[in-house]
C-alpha cells in the first residue's frame, strides 16, 4: 500500500537518458507506478534524434526505497540514470545561514569607523558602561542557540555535528519570523559542569540563550544553574515552548467543546522534558485534576493544590518505583489526553475509554501515538505536531515571540508569567468566533502571531518585574 503523503520528505529529481523512441516514458512511468513512487513533475532537459534527457520527480517512503526504485529505473532497456539529487540534501549545501554586513566596507574612511581606530572609542565606551553593548553591538538582538547533539528531533542522540543542521534551521526561524539574529552552538561535550561553564562563557556576546535538544534529566539541572547565574533570559525551547504551544490550544480546544480548565481530567504521556513542563504549564493555567504516565504507567498524580505546589520540581512528586495503574487506566473518563511519548502506544478504540467530548493531543513525531487517521472518529478534536493534519501544535509559533519580547524590554529572565501571556496571547490569535474542531491554533505563517506573542510577553516581563526598559515591540519589530 502507498503511505506516500503529500509532503514526503523523501523526494528524488532523477535525470535520465532515455532513447528517443515511443513507450520509454511510459515504461518508467509503470516503473514508479509499480513501486509505489509518487509520480511529480516531468521536465525535458534536452533531445536529439537518437536521445532524450528528462528530469523526473518522484516521492519515496524512506532512503532504502529511492534506492531500490533507482536500481530499478537503472535496469530498463535503453534507460541510463544520469544523477539523482534529494531536494532536502540540495537545500542544505553549503548551510542555510550566513552572516551579512549592514553597510558595504569599500572606501578606508568606513573602514577606519567600523574597526580600528574608530571602533575602539565605542569598546571603551562599553568597559565604562556595559550596558551600553545593547545600544552599540549586536547583542540586543541575538540569540545563541545551543545543544550538546543530545536528543536531536525525535532521533537520539546523534552528537554536536549532526545537530548543526537543526540548529540552522532554528536560527532561521528566529530570523525570518522574528527579526532575531540567532547563531547555533554545538557543544562537543556532553557534561553538564561543562555545558554550564561554556554557556556561562559566551553569554556576554548574547541577549538571550535558547538551549536546544538536550537530553533529560540533565536538561533540567543545566537550565536551573544557567538560569540562576545569567541575567539574559534563557529558556530550553523543547519543555517550554512546547508546553506553551499546547497551553494555547487547549485553552481554544475546551473553548470548542465546552469545557472548563478547572473541571477537566488530563492525562499526560510522556513525562520527559517536554511532557514535565506541560504539566507545570498546565497546573500553572488551573487544572485541577492531572495524570502524569510514562512507560511503567501513571507516576504523577494528586489534587491540582498538591501538584501546583511542588511545580516547580516535579520530579519530587514522580513515583516510578510504584505505578498507580496503566495508562489505559488512566484514559478512564479523562476528558484530555497529551501524548508527548512515542507512536502506536494506543488504539483509536482506547480514546473511547475517554468522557465524551473528548480532546486528543498525538504529538508524538512522525507516528502519533494513536493513527491520526482512524483517531479522528473517536474524539471531538484531535491534533498533532505534523504539518499534514489539521491543529499542528508546533514550537515555532511560540518560541520568536517569546523571545522577540524577552529581547525588546530587556529582560533578566523568562518566567512563568510570561510563558503564561504567551499562551493567552497565542490563543487569542484566532477570534472566538471562528474557532473549530480543525481550527484550535494559527498558522505558524500568520503574521499577527509574532507581534502580539512578544507584545504579550514584554508586558508581563514589565509587570513581573524582570524587565530592564519599556516594551518597545512597536518600534523594533520588523520580521525579515
Amino acid at each position: 500500500m502507498n503511505d506516500i503523503g503529500p509532503y514526503s520528505n523523501y523526494r528524488l529529481t532523477v535525470r535520465l537518458e532515455l532513447a528517443n523512441k515511443p513507450g520509454m516514458f511510459a515504461n518508467v512511468a509503470a516503473v514508479l507506478a509499480m513501486e509505489g513512487a509518487n509520480l511529480g513533475a516531468v521536465d525535458i532537459v534536452s533531445a536529439t534524434a537518437g536521445h532524450m534527457v528528462r528530469d523526473v520527480t518522484f516521492d519515496v517512503r524512506d532512503e532504502a526505497h529511492g534506492e531500490h526504485v533507482l536500481l530499478r529505473l537503472g535496469a530498463l532497456p535503453d534507460v541510463k540514470v544520469l544523477s539523482a539529487s534529494d531536494r532536502i540534501f540540495l537545500m542544505h549545501l553549503g548551510g542555510k545561514i550566513h552572516v551579512q554586513s549592514k553597510m558595504p566596507v569599500n572606501t578606508r574612511n568606513v573602514l577606519s569607523m567600523v574597526y580600528t581606530p574608530g571602533v575602539g572609542r565605542v569598546s571603551q565606551a562599553i568597559a565604562k558602561d556595559k550596558s551600553k553593548a545593547y545600544a552599540f553591538t549586536t547583542k540586543s538582538n541575538s540569540v545563541a542557540v545551543v545543544t550538546d547533539g543530545s536528543a536531536v528531533l525525535g532521533l537520539g542522540n546523534l552528537g554536536p555535528e549532526a545537530a548543526l543542521p537543526v540548529m540552522e534551521g532554528k536560527a532561521m526561524l528566529f530570523r525570518e519570523l522574528a527579526g532575531i539574529d540567532a547563531w547555533p552552538i554545538c557543544l562537543n561535550t556532553q557534561d553538564t559542569e561543562e555545558i554550564v561553564r561554556a554557556v556561562q562563557a559566551i553569554a556576554p556576546g548574547f541577549g538571550a540563550i535558547n538551549l536546544e535538544d538536550i537530553s533529560a534529566p540533565r536538561c533540567f539541572e543545566i537550565e536551573r544553574r544557567l538560569k540562576a547565574s545569567l541575567s539574559i533570559p534563557l529558556m530550553h525551547d523543547d519543555q517550554h515552548g512546547t508546553a506553551v504551544v499546547i497551553l494555547a490550544a487547549l485553552t481554544n480546544a475546551l473553548a470548542v467543546v465546552g469545557k472548563q480548565i478547572a473541571d477537566v481530567r488530563v492525562v499526560v504521556n510522556g513525562l520527559g522534558a517536554a511532557g514535565t513542563a506541560c504539566c507545570r504549564m498546565l497546573l500553572a493555567a488551573g487544572v485541577s485534576h492531572l495524570l502524569g504516565c510514562d512507560r511503567a504507567g501513571i507516576i504523577l498524580q494528586g489534587d491540582g493544590e498538591t501538584l501546583r505546589a511542588c511545580r516547580a520540581d516535579l520530579t519530587s512528586c514522580l513515583t516510578p518505583d510504584r505505578p498507580a495503574g496503566s495508562l489505559r487506566d488512566a484514559l478512564k473518563k479523562a476528558d484530555v489526553f497529551i501524548g508527548l511519548s512515542v507512536g502506536h502506544l494506543l488504539r483509536a478504540e482506547d480514546l473511547d475509554l475517554m468522557a465524551p467530548e473528548r480532546v486528543v493531543f498525538a504529538m508524538a513525531n512522525p507516528d502519533p501515538e494513536v493513527p491520526p487517521e482512524l483517531a479522528a472518529s473517536h474524539c471531538r478534536i484531535f491534533a498533532t505536531g505534523r504539518s499534514d493534519f489539521p491543529n499542528q501544535i508546533n514550537n515555532a509559533l511560540a518560541f520568536p515571540g517569546i523571545f522577540r519580547g524577552a529581547l525588546d524590554v530587556q529582560a533578566v529572565a523568562i518566567n512563568e508569567p510570561m510563558k503564561l501571556a504567551a499562551a493567552k496571547a497565542l490563543a487569542e490569535a484566532i477570534p472566538r468566533s471562528t474557532l473549530s474542531e480543525d481550527y484550535i491554533i494559527p498558522s505558524v505563517f500568520d503574521k499577527e502571531v509574532v507581534p502580539r506573542v512578544a507584545k504579550a510577553v514584554g508586558a508581563a516581563a514589565h509587570d513581573s518585574g524582570v524587565a530592564r526598559r519599556r516594551n518597545r515591540i512597536g518600534d523594533q519589530f520588523s520580521p525579515a
